[in-house]
């Protein structure tokens, strides 16, 4: 009866024991805190943010959605975030600058920038920009490299070819082109989607996406990465293959019903619904990762420092800023 007794306690323990491995007790639950920007690279993640408030993922969250780059990476330095999506070449520039504290484990949107030409169809390629003046913003930013680098392999000399005004705001451009009868801009989504709700002859004229893609130099247009924190990573490293998985799951969902989703990106202030159901198909949302990511990432950063090595934190970062989940 003792054997019998002992060996139906053992069994029970062992039952306990399985049983605790496979599912977290809320006191082990260990909250997510992600950082994203009020633009198309928060667009992917509003599904991921409302089933989360509804408890219907795996992962606990916590979110801050901020409008400018600078109002989270103090948060993601000193470990008040965790996770945050930002400007692939802040990512670079950020891991140089804490000595590797900061880590790319995914890109979640690609190019998100558009040639748009209103009252004509002069422009067809990057090539045909030679003699034009085009409007845009973001000079001594990632859209301006790009540009120079796409003016460039096009044949075409941006100091001489073409004439670029920069304006400080996409509204300026917007403006300056509704004054005019021809005009050709530079501009990212959704203020493409906004331009063309109030300029009727206005038509997309070159997806820099896809003049880019067309190069086929092993490189991708990324606008945003997903970083984490190095010791969030290794501490939680189930947590944040979790993250990936269900914020692929966000990404999806978003692309495949831009009617519904476009009603979160509202709810959660990124942009009125009315714009964001237009601009989603055009916004690239994506989840690479692994070794997909690091060569579209790789390769797109050592175009920036090809242009201006500042832009990528002075140097190219070490192997060890990709951090692969396979």
């Amino acid at each position: 009866m003792k054997r019998i007794v002992s060996l139906l306690a053992a069994l029970l323990l062992a039952a306990a024991v399985f049983t605790g491995c496979g599912k977290k007790t809320p006191a082990e639950a260990v909250p997510v805190r992600l950082g994203g920007l009020k633009g198309p690279t928060s667009m992917g993640m509003v599904k991921l943010l409302d089933d989360a408030e509804q408890k219907k993922t795996e992962n606990e969250y916590e979110y801050t959605l901020a409008v400018a780059a600078d109002e989270l990476t103090p948060k993601l330095l000193k470990g008040e975030l965790d996770i945050a999506a930002v400007p692939a070449n802040l990512a670079s520039v950020l891991y140089h600058n804490s000595d590797g504290a900061i880590r790319v484990i995914a890109v979640n949107t690609l190019g998100v920038v558009c040639l748009v030409e209103k009252g004509g169809e002069t422009v067809k390629t990057v090539a045909d920009l030679k003699g034009q003046t085009v409007y845009a913003t973001g000079k001594g930013t990632t859209p301006g490299y790009a540009l120079s680098y796409l003016l460039t392999q096009s044949g075409l000399d941006p100091e001489k070819d073409v004439t670029i005004e920069w304006k400080s705001e996409p509204t300026e451009v917007v403006a300056q082109m509704a004054a005019l009868d021809h005009a050709v801009a530079m501009l990212p989504q959704p203020f493409v989607t906004v331009a063309k709700n109030q300029l009727s002859d206005l038509r997309v004229a070159v997806d820099l996406t896809e003049a880019w893609d067309a190069l086929d130099n092993g490189s991708r247009l990324v606008t945003a990465t997903l970083i984490v924190r190095s010791d969030f990573a290794e501490e939680h490293s189930e947590e944040v293959k979790t993250f990936l998985k269900e914020y692929a799951a966000s990404a999806d969902y978003v692309n495949e019903n831009p009617k519904e989703a476009s009603l979160l990106v509202e709810k959660f202030g990124i942009v009125k619904a009315a714009i964001a159901e237009k601009a989603i198909p055009e916004c690239n949302i994506v989840c690479l990762t692994g070794n997909e990511m690091k060569t579209a990432v790789s390769g797109y950063l050592s175009v920036l420092f090809g242009q201006e090595p500042k832009s990528v934190g002075g140097k190219l970062p070490d192997d060890d800023f990709y951090l692969l989940f396979e």
